[in-house]
């Protein structure tokens, strides 16, 4: 990434945008900071993989290496190489860094770029997948057990030539001498990946011969009864302690579509590239669009076959029990166990399709699934009763003990539902027509924001084009706090496009509570701190620079980064902002989006939120324009609207007393020493018609009105409910009119001349 970013300001958010001046593949936050407390971004791109730490600690600066000092004309350490069979080994990795004291500056509000490392492959990156784990510190990132998850960096990419590499890589960035070693000058190849320069592993995964369209990973502890399954298992082997392993899932269009599975052991050592074959392989009646993995039963993987159903299959359960004769700790054959169907499309030409499902990722810890449709329509279904309002006796829990043995069932109803903003023209291509064709048929088109707003427009057509639309969700998990289980989590999705869509759903649990209140007619939306509603941001085109958008990522936030409202005293804030940042990809560039201080979101406008100034916050009451004139102003204000011609000398001193009323106009007639036009002293006399005075009285009122500050007491006595029930109301009443509209034909009769 270049070292500055280019700005754009919008009236919503602040966008950095960082040009890599090469093709972007896919880009992924890693949910482990290294320990200086960076953030690592990887990306894919046309030679391999970029590892990128960000924020945290600084690397000290490059020292330059003094020579050795010599005795008699020799080097005091000098050795004499007479022959090696060792010249082609690659030279040891040597690490060493060293941190300034304190963390990058607080003041920027874009982290710096520490350290970058180039991992090249020598072939296009196209996928990357990293653990489906909570976002935590080394210290706390003994996830399922993995303790070399402190230490190491673990991801696995797809190529463009068919391979699958499962890699490892110290968290800890290189140091500057590191990557100025000398041996790794001799040749353009010598710090490619696979040859351990710097402390990585790569494990290649045969058996596919072509291009895997998706992969996801999860660890795996190996327990005593898959141990046991082993027939060739030894009572030596079984005293060993056995490394920890990475299950490793990836699908192609091979045949009619393909999913295998590889079983990846951590234990491989740098500079040696191992290769491992699958221990399992389902082929498929249609391609898959994406995968992932369960992040609490991990043996569960999520697969989306678009148009058709999501689906939940799981490779330790065997499809056939009783005729299984698998060797190893795996059987031959998974199970499917769960179909998740999405709602049909309302077309009369195609009455039997259903919507294709553009995405679809595990939320509420892998007890529910939140799909996005290719028309907007987003969706949760609760496959294990994870409801907020759900109990033990009403959940229905598909995944409990008295259902362990759940074959081929299937979901349709969405616990909750709703649509992205700005993508109706997805939902009602009909009604959008083109300014040309408007023009064409003589009818006039309004042009409202909501029109500006459409990202989709060349979508239109009908329900066959909702294939075309690609978009994705990132599911973000926060460790949980201490003295609880389970952490929050944010939702992103997105629809690309020139002028993409993109929202965050801040707190998932409140959200979806607050959709269930609302669906049944009571609760308050706007009621906590924390918003419970999603968050749309806008303008995304300014960052992107004409680029199109292929791709979106979360980067959690530090828990004071997103409550910068809160008071000293320990009152909570009125309204925090997103904890996460939100990271758009282009075609050669990404893009950070940060809230604009500058500009208050909706909820904090209705709840009086401000800053604080000096300390204190102004709580002076709100005057609305008045019917009335003030007693502090005069009741009659006379203005000159001449457009009689004036010499520019004057302007500035005329208009140092164009508060003042004065007679026969702002200016008078009378000339002084040096002919200057000079303003009058004399009363103020009405030579003009009352009535044009009247209508510009409210001019002062609107500026006063304009600069007071909101009154929190007045915005909580407001019954915001009942007023956004009331703009609720007219929108459906302005809706149906325009439906009216739209059905209604025209009847034209021509008379004979």
């Amino acid at each position: 990434m270049q070292p500055t970013p280019r700005t754009r300001r919008t009236p919503q958010n602040t966008q950095y945008t960082y040009a890599l001046g090469r093709r972007i593949h896919h880009v992924k936050t890693y949910p482990v900071q290294s320990p200086q407390g960076a953030t690592i971004l990887l990306y894919g791109h046309e030679n391999g993989v970029t590892v990128t730490w960000r924020g945290g600690r600084r690397l000290k600066p490059q020292t330059e290496s003094k020579p050795k000092e010599k005795s008699n004309g020799f080097a005091s350490e000098s050795i004499m190489i007479i022959d090696s069979d060792e010249e082609d080994a690659p030279p040891p990795f040597v690490n060493k860094p060293e941190f300034e004291d304190s963390p990058t500056s607080t003041t920027s509000p874009l982290p710096e770029i520490i350290q970058t490392l180039d991992l090249a492959l020598g072939t296009a990156v196209f996928k990357i997948a990293v653990l489906p784990m909570p976002n935590s510190t080394p210290a706390d990132a003994a996830w399922n057990g993995a303790d070399i998850l402190k230490q190491k960096i673990v991801f696995a990419v797809t190529c463009a030539t068919n391979e699958v590499y499962l890699i490892t890589l110290p968290l800890t960035p290189p140091s500057h001498e590191s990557k100025a070693r000398p041996e790794l000058r001799q040749s353009l190849l010598a710090a490619n990946a696979g040859k351990g320069v710097w402390g990585e592993t790569l494990t290649l995964l045969g058996g596919q011969s072509r291009p895997c369209d998706g992969i996801a990973i999860t660890l795996v502890k190996p327990t005593a009864a898959s141990r046991s399954r082993s027939v060739e298992s030894t009572a030596a082997q079984s005293q060993t302690r056995q490394p920890t392993r990475v299950i490793v899932a990836a699908h192609s269009r091979e045949a009619s579509g393909t999913l295998r599975f590889w079983s990846v052991p951590l234990d491989a050592k740098p500079g040696v590239v191992n290769r491992l074959e699958s221990f399992q392989t389902e082929y498929l009646p249609s391609p898959l669009s994406s995968i992932s993995f369960n992040p609490i039963q991990v043996t569960q993987l999520l697969t989306v076959a678009s148009p058709h159903a999501a689906r939940i299959y799981d490779y330790s359960t065997p499809a056939l029990p009783l005729e299984d004769a698998s060797e190893g700790p795996f059987p031959t054959q998974g199970s499917w166990l769960l179909s998740l169907y999405p709602p049909f499309t309302r077309s009369a030409a195609t009455s039997a399709s259903r919507k294709p499902i553009v995405a679809a990722e595990w939320i509420a810890h892998g007890r529910a699934v939140l799909t996005l449709l290719a028309d907007g329509q987003w969706g949760i279904w609760d496959i294990d009763g994870a409801s907020p309002t759900a109990t033990s006796a009403t959940s229905g829990s598909l995944f409990s003990k008295a259902s362990a043995g759940l074959r081929g069932s299937a979901v349709t109803n969405f616990s909750v539902t709703g649509h992205l903003e700005g993508t109706s023209p997805l939902r009602n291509p009909g009604t959008q027509k083109s300014p040309a064709a408007a023009g064409a048929s003589g009818e006039f088109v309004p042009m409202t924001p909501h029109t500006r707003r459409d990202a989709l427009a060349s979508a239109n057509g009908g329900p066959e084009k909702l294939v075309c639309v690609r978009g994705g969700i990132t599911v973000t998990q926060f460790a949980p706090p201490k003295g609880t289980v389970t952490g929050d989590e944010t939702a992103l999705l997105w629809l690309g496009g020139s002028d993409p869509v993109v929202s965050v759903i801040p707190n998932i649990s409140k959200f979806w509570d607050s959709q269930l209140r609302k669906a049944s007619g009571g609760g308050n939306l706007w009621s906590g701190a924390q918003p419970t509603r999603m968050v749309r941001l806008t303008d995304l085109s300014a960052g992107l620079l004409g680029e199109r958008c292929t791709g979106a990522a979360t980067i959690p936030k530090s828990a004071t980064a997103h409550s910068p409202s809160a008071t000293e005293n320990g009152t909570p804030p009125v309204e925090s902002s997103l904890p996460v940042e939100v990271l758009i990809q282009g075609e050669s560039r990404v893009v950070f989006v940060h809230e604009s201080e500058e500009a208050p979101s909706f909820t904090s406008r209705l709840l009086g939120g401000r800053k604080k100034v000096g300390g204190r916050t102004d709580l002076d009451s709100t005057k609305a324009i008045l019917a009335y004139p003030r007693p502090e102003k005069p009741n009659s204000v006379a203005f000159n609207l001449s457009i009689a011609h004036r010499p520019a000398a004057t302007n500035t001193a005329l208009l140092r007393s164009a508060r003042r009323p004065i007679s026969g106009g702002l200016f008078s007639q009378d000339q002084s020493a040096g002919g200057s036009f000079l303003p009058s002293s004399e009363p103020p006399v009405d030579t003009y018609n009352q009535s044009q005075a009247i209508g510009l009285r409210f001019v002062n009122d609107l500026n006063f009105a304009a600069d007071q500050p909101d009154d929190e007491q007045e915005a909580i006595n407001r019954n915001i409910e009942e007023e956004m029930m009331d703009i609720m109301e007219i929108d459906r009443e302005l809706e149906q009119m325009e439906d009216e509209r739209e059905r209604s034909t025209k009847r034209v009769f021509f008379e004979e001349g």
